[in-house]
């Protein structure tokens, strides 16, 4: 009995030293990137509009205070424009997903072909288009943004009941955006998400969700969402729209351990409140050749060398945005002097306080002392040049900083520029800013994919449907389980004409169907490949029920597995015999038969070559 109660106080004593020691490294790591965190608050103020803002000696935010009372204080806000227009130039990048098959093997290709119909359902149903949205955001001010992948086990479709009557659900894939604030490495100066040796994840989270998550009660508080600390604390600037966590949350604090010799599978370890929530391994196996590893990914606006996290164009806006404020407020309170007047007027020869409270308006009486001096407005001459030159010059710096230019911001050409190649080399110049940001973005897709895959290879231990949408572009029903998921080379389609709008994209055909790219020897077109440029262009519902050579292919393709897995095929009259010759060629060359499989085939071919001739003879 000893024994167990000196073992019971022993667990107890080492889980404690675990929490405190979560605890302490969380605040070592918060202490070490704070300067960090006020410059990312100070990036949301300037973007919200509160300007008149800065960090301290101290590290914290503090207001600006006017060097004169009368100062006008007015914000001329230029960056959340700027901001919105690199979004939305940055919300055309949408292309999708598809995964590559290993080699020209048969089996290879209908493993990336459910790979991909899998992956192409799980974009639409974890939220990825939302999370991409909101992490470009994230990317654009503060220079960094992270997604989260992870699987949820209360999604998907129900299948079954428990003895108490609660659903069980299949589960499924669900992608979230993370802000900076949240994301803690152990080493600032690593780059890759991938070398850090641990990783800690902090938000705040209702006590209720942690209790349903976890099964551990506490008590809640109310915390600052961005310090994680309590809203007792020292009161400083905040940023815009920003609020507190409410009552009743804590901070959950995961810490993530990637595997090395001594845990091999890794480690997690969350703690809240002072409990302890979990430990245990990487939950997981969501690295290459099922190894585990971090469920993040990194996105940023521009990568810095030596730093994990990267800077945004906000921060660079600053100081321009300071100047402009700086010259507007000058050049109006320059136009008030001008409109308004400063009057001079010798002591004791008017009533002052009327004079102030009144002004010099139109039609006004004044009565002055006689012999005495009657006011007059001192000449404040006109105003100068160089606000208007100043002006223009930080104009031209945001262009210049943010990367978008006359064509981005105001819509208008060049008056000089009359050629449409020569516009459209200032307009491909006017995006070459933003390829570091397509290049992360598109490196963080194909990381998001890959992981989504091997999430179902993980879990996906029943068999379920997903709805494909096929070359035609109608749906289709695909029945897979997680041995159907062997490929995970995700690739981007279309990553030529990501940046293209529909109208280029359409242009780009018309070129290609002008020189004779897309024509056979003969110079013509086939009906499946015009039906496909006809959903290219967006104009697919020309394309329905007309694609008979898709038809036609799709049967030649029943007939290659009938005849592979010991079957006849059978010749028709009513077949397109130069398609189905052309499939099962095709099939022979890229796929191992065996030699009687192989005779079938070639036996099948001939057949609908003597069909052929007949009907060209006939």
């Amino acid at each position: 009995m000893t024994e167990k109660i000196d073992g019971g106080k022993q667990r107890e004593a080492e889980i404690r030293a675990l929490v405190e020691d979560v605890q302490a490294d969380f605040e070592r790591r918060q202490s070490e990137r704070r300067r960090l965190e006020r410059g990312w608050e100070l990036c949301m103020n300037f973007l919200g509009g509160d300007q008149y803002c800065d960090v301290n000696a101290a590290g914290e935010l503090e207001e600006e205070e006017r060097q004169y009372g009368w100062q006008p204080k007015r914000v001329f806000n230029r960056i959340a424009p700027i901001v919105e227009l690199r979004c939305s130039k940055l919300a055309r990048m949408r292309p999708a997903l598809s995964v590559r098959a290993r080699s020209e093997d048969e089996a290879d290709k209908r493993a990336a072909g459910i790979s991909g119909a899998v992956l192409a359902a799980a974009c639409e149903s974890s939220g990825l288009e939302g999370a991409l949205s909101a992490a470009t955001v994230w990317s654009e001010t503060c220079g960094t943004a992270f997604y989260k992948v992870v699987w949820d086990n209360g999604a998907g479709g129900v299948l079954g009941k428990t003895p108490e009557g609660e659903s069980i659900f299949g589960g499924d894939v669900k992608v979230v955006a993370l802000s900076p604030f949240e994301i803690y490495p152990y080493s600032l100066s690593e780059e890759s998400i991938g070398a850090q040796p641990s990783v800690i994840h902090a938000r705040a989270v209702p006590v209720q969700d942690i209790y349903s998550a976890y099964g551990v009660k506490l008590a809640g508080r109310d915390i600052d969402e961005f310090a994680f600390s309590p809203c007792s604390a020292a009161a400083k600037a905040r940023p815009s729209g920003a609020r507190p966590g409410g009552k009743g949350y804590e901070v959950v604090i995961e810490r993530y351990s990637r595997p090395s010799a001594d845990m091999p599978e890794g480690r997690l370890t969350a703690v809240a409140g002072g409990e302890l929530l979990y430990d245990g391994p990487l939950p997981y196996s969501n690295g290459e050749n099922g190894a585990r590893g971090y469920p993040f990914v990194k996105q940023t606006c521009v990568a810095l060398a030596g730093s994990f996290f990267g800077t945004g164009v906000v921060e660079r806006l600053i100081p321009v945005q300071r100047a402009y404020n700086a010259v507007r407020n000058r050049k109006h309170e320059f136009l008030n002097r001008i409109c308004m007047g400063t009057v001079a007027v010798e002591e004791g020869s008017v009533d002052t306080d009327e004079l102030v409270e009144d002004g010099l308006r139109p039609g006004k009486v004044i009565v002055y002392r006689q012999g005495g001096k009657p006011p007059e407005l001192l000449a404040s001459g006109s105003l100068p040049d160089s606000f208007e030159r100043e002006e223009e010059t930080l104009s031209d710096e945001f262009s210049k900083i943010s990367g978008t230019g006359d064509f981005s911001q105001d819509g208008q050409s060049f008056a000089s520029v009359t050629s449409a190649t020569g516009l459209q080399l200032l307009i491909e110049q006017d995006d070459a800013r933003l390829d570091s940001c397509y290049a992360s973005i598109k490196q963080a897709l194909k990381e998001i994919g890959r992981q989504m895959l091997r999430l179902y290879r993980q879990f996906a231990s029943r068999a379920r449907m997903v709805s494909a949408r096929g070359e035609d572009g109608k749906a289709r029903m695909c029945l897979f389980c997680a041995d159907d998921i062997t490929s995970d080379d995700v690739i981007l389609e279309s990553d030529s004409d990501i940046n293209l709008t529909p109208a280029e994209r359409r242009n780009v055909v018309y070129e290609l169907i002008d020189r004779g790219l897309l024509s056979d020897d003969d110079g013509k077109m086939s009906r499946r490949l015009k039906n496909k440029i006809l959903s290219f262009i967006g104009y697919g519902g020309f394309a329905e029920g007309r694609d008979v050579a898709r038809m036609h292919a799709a049967r030649a393709d029943e007939e290659n597995a009938a005849m592979l897995s010991g079957g006849e095929g059978t010749v028709k009259e009513y077949d397109d015999h130069a398609v189905h010759i052309e499939e099962h060629t095709a099939f022979l060359l890229s796929a191992e038969c065996g030699e009687e499989a192989e005779r079938r085939i070639c036996a099948h071919i001939g057949l609908h070559k003597i069909k052929l001739k007949e009907e060209r003879n006939g």
